[in-house]
């Protein structure tokens, strides 16, 4: 290993886990320490797994929420398209109305109009000569 690489795992290195401390001169108990490191480690599982699990808990009312928000604006989106359709419906049968009412009298207004035209040329034409 080079100087560099040892420096990076020295850096990586996590100070907050202090090492067990070694009585002087008595005897070590190897069995005590292992019992003490493997409930610390279950201790930290468990506050790990409850975390997980609130984290958890909180992305499914998240969820829950983002559903409900999505199925409410569907429902108001159709009830929208719903409105529309029946004013388009009211807006087509009105001019159907208007079309069938009013059907004589514009062909009328449009037979008179070349009426007037026609008079105009007949009368430009008659002032001309």
């Amino acid at each position: 290993m080079s100087d560099t690489e040892e420096a990076t795992y020295e850096s990586t290195f996590v100070p907050g886990l202090a090492p067990p401390k070694i009585p002087d001169g008595e005897k070590v108990d190897f069995d005590d320490i292992h019992r003490k490191r493997m409930e610390k480690d279950l201790t930290e599982l468990h506050t790990l797994i409850e975390a997980h699990f609130e984290k958890r808990k909180k992305e499914e009312e998240e969820l829950i929420v983002l559903t409900d928000r999505i199925e409410k604006r569907r429902s108001e989106r159709a009830e929208q398209m719903k409105i529309r359709a029946e004013r388009e419906r009211e807006r087509q049968a009105k001019l159907a109305v208007n079309q069938i009412c009013f059907f004589p009298t514009i062909r009328k207004r449009k037979q008179e109009k070349r009426k007037r035209k026609l008079r105009r040329k007949q009368m430009m034409m008659q002032g001309r000569r």
